[in-house]
């Protein structure tokens, strides 16, 4: 069920228009690999929540987004063994409109060259050697459940 709020009251058939603009504020992020960070959440192996920025590589609106990391580090051993996770990208400090989306699922890791390929983006180069680093792997997160606050707009709800 989705629930919508604007100046503390229930807005209907704003939800949809909420979400493509999530979406994209997404892509404008992803665009340059030197602002399109956002805020990975994971659950470290004591049970703790940790959180690390992330470039963005690609994403298909709130659905799923994309990230290079490495195989070795600390995330993708997170992941290994507690898929659950959560993104966040704010507008603090960044000028024009405002935004916080959290999306919270579900993580993967994928190593396939023809992903590792597709995926990879500049600025990854001064972390791996190139998309055939054995090393280098992309995460692959999946949205189920979204809270927006965009603009005078606030959407949550589960995909």
């Amino acid at each position: 069920m989705v629930e919508l709020h604007k100046k503390g009251k229930v807005v209907q058939n704003m939800s949809q228009e909420l979400i493509k603009r999530a979406g994209e504020i997404i892509y404008e992020r992803g665009i340059s690999w030197e602002t399109g960070s956002c805020v990975l959440g994971l659950i470290n192996e004591n049970g703790y929540p940790t959180v690390s920025t992330l470039s963005i590589a690609q994403a298909d609106g709130i659905k799923w987004i994309t990230f290079g990391t490495g195989l070795e580090g600390n995330k993708a051993k997170r992941i290994a063994k507690n898929n659950r996770a959560s993104v966040c990208l704010n507008s603090v400090g960044l000028s024009g409109e405002t935004y916080n989306i959290t999306l919270v699922g579900t993580i993967e890791i994928l190593t396939d060259p023809a992903i590792k390929k597709e995926m990879w983006y500049e600025g990854l180069e001064h972390h791996f050697s190139g998309a055939d680093d054995p090393d280098y792997c992309v995460l692959r997160f999946n949205t189920e459940f979204y809270n927006l606050f965009i603009g005078e707009g606030e959407a949550e709800g589960a995909l």
